[in-house]
């Protein structure tokens, strides 16, 4: 699920917020750059999980048996295929 770049700026906003208040980071002399740098990080990892869902949609629809998306089995093989796509793109370790 893609966010609005409304959404993401303000998670951005959020997390370096969070970061400084917990001083896991120093001060920063520009903000933007981190929170810049912040939303690039989150659409790409949005994107690759746009990707892994769209491998593992495409694994279950080339089943010769159809399985209704959402039925037990779907969910099931759903998730077993989107962890394996994520292992495969070492999103995750095994």
């Amino acid at each position: 699920m893609m966010l609005s770049a409304d959404k993401i700026s303000h998670i951005s906003h959020i997390l370096l917020k969070g970061l400084l208040e917990r001083t896991l980071i120093g001060p920063v002399e520009d903000e933007g750059k981190v929170r810049t740098e912040i939303k690039r990080v989150i659409t790409a990892e949005l994107k690759i999980g746009e990707e892994i869902d769209a491998a593992s949609r495409m694994k279950l629809q080339s089943f010769s048996k159809k399985i209704v998306e959402g039925s037990p089995e779907w969910e099931i093989l759903y998730k077993k295929f989107y962890r394996e796509e994520e292992i495969k793109r070492g999103r995750t370790s095994g």
